[in-house]
């Protein structure tokens, strides 16, 4: 009888140990799977992530070179015209107007009347306020800049950077002339204006640089490389040439440019 009862009492553990160790080993399964699972649901988000994340090449969209130094830049649902030149038709889509300085190759009165609106700003320097005075543009519309100094206008930020001859006269420091260095979505586009190789256009950082490569007036081509490939942005677009200099002088530019710097040639 007590054999018996001893049997009866291993059979009971052994069923219990059989039944626990099939619990451990589907609660080990289970959660294996979910780990799995867990596992390809970060996958496909950190997929999606790299997918909608912003390419470079975005940074060069809707931006063209309409002549010279006349650039038109269209980011974040704004119109941008940076010294707007021999426009060929009448668009009046200009949000901003940003004028360098009051050489006719940047303050071309008749280009700027095709590209702005009633409701168009212009960011200017003082040499030109009056100017636009005199044609009727509302003291409000008018922000007056000044080198180096940092300015809001509505939710667009930028920074007047100098912009000077060193050991020429056509651009002397003392006019307060400028380049715009702006920041788009996070993006710094620097506008040079008319400049040699001053302290202060190299320590700007920027993303995106369009910088004069035509020389007499400005910094040459090789000078503009140099300069670029110690600053080192993304992308590096030639200006100032077609006036004066030529196309060689922007592809030279190109080709003086270090290997991590895109150089774009625009239309």
């Amino acid at each position: 009888m007590k054999n018996k009862k001893l049997k009866s009492t291993f059979i009971i553990i052994t069923i219990i140990i059989i039944f626990l160790i099939a619990f451990i080993i589907f609660y080990n399964l289970f959660n294996k799977t979910d780990d799995s699972k867990n596992i390809d649901d970060k996958k496909i988000k950190e997929k999606t992530t790299t997918t909608t994340k912003r390419k470079d090449d975005d940074l060069m969209d809707k931006i063209t070179l309409n002549y010279h130094a006349s650039i038109r830049l269209e980011k974040d649902n704004k119109v941008i015209y940076f010294d707007p030149f021999k426009i060929s038709e009448s668009t009046n889509d200009a949000d901003y107007i940003f004028i360098t300085h009051s050489h006719y190759d940047h303050y071309s009165l008749p280009d700027i009347k095709k590209v702005m609106k009633d409701s168009t700003k212009f960011i200017v320097t003082n040499d030109i306020e009056g100017k636009l005075n005199q044609i009727g543009i509302p003291k409000e519309n008018i922000t007056v800049v000044y080198p180096n100094k940092s300015y809001v206008l509505d939710d667009l930020k930028f920074d007047a950077i100098s912009a000077y001859n060193i050991n020429k006269t056509y651009h002397k420091k003392s006019y307060n002339w400028v380049g715009y260095n702006v920041l788009i979505d996070g993006i710094k586009y620097y506008v040079v204006g008319d400049s040699d190789v001053t302290d202060e256009f190299k320590s700007v950082t920027c993303d995106v640089i369009f910088v004069p490569v035509g020389g007499q007036y400005t910094m040459n081509f090789k000078e503009a490389s140099d300069a670029v490939n110690e600053m080192k942005p993304k992308y590096a677009v030639p200006i100032h040439y077609g006036e004066v200099g030529s196309l060689e002088d922007a592809k030279n530019f190109i080709n003086g440019l270090n290997e991590d710097i895109k150089g774009v040639i625009l239309n």
